[in-house]
């Protein structure tokens, strides 16, 4: 079966903040983030934790 597109819970892409271009991809929930998404994760190539924002 395919997947339809969920309006509540769309995929988003979170981009480094550190200037590395490195992206994680997620699904993030518009009810309880109804803002842009902001988490600190992992970045190898600068090999540290930086900040990764939600990108549109």
């Amino acid at each position: 079966m395919a997947r339809r597109g969920n309006e509540l819970r769309p995929i988003v892409k979170l981009r480094s903040t550190s200037g590395t271009g490195y992206t994680y991809v997620t699904r993030k929930n518009r009810r309880t983030h109804p803002g842009r998404l902001e988490l600190r994760k992992y970045d190898p190539v600068v090999r540290r934790h930086t900040t990764f924002r939600e990108e549109r």
